[in-house]
């Protein structure tokens, strides 16, 4: 099931593919600023957010795996990445 998953994510052109890469991105993030705007909340902000990076680690990481072949075919984005991983440390 997850091959099928894999492969039909791949067979996808790149920009539906920064499109599906950003979709849950965008999702997870919001999460992360809601669970820490959460007001007198602690406990259930702490477990949100820390399940917001779980999935952010899990879930987003494999999926940025599978389509970053088809987004560096982008021009403008090879050359972001490739000019922000020069300053890794």
């Amino acid at each position: 099931m997850l091959q099928m998953i894999r492969e039909r994510i791949e067979s996808r052109g790149p920009y539906p593919s920064l499109f599906l890469l950003a979709i849950p991105t965008a999702f997870v993030e919001s999460l992360k600023l809601v669970a820490l705007a959460g007001d007198g909340h602690w406990i259930s902000g702490s477990c949100m957010v820390i399940a917001a990076y779980a999935t952010s680690f899990l879930v987003l990481e494999r999926l940025f795996l599978v389509v970053k072949p088809k987004i560096m075919t982008l021009g403008w984005f090879a050359r972001i990445w490739l000019g922000c991983s020069a300053y890794d440390w």
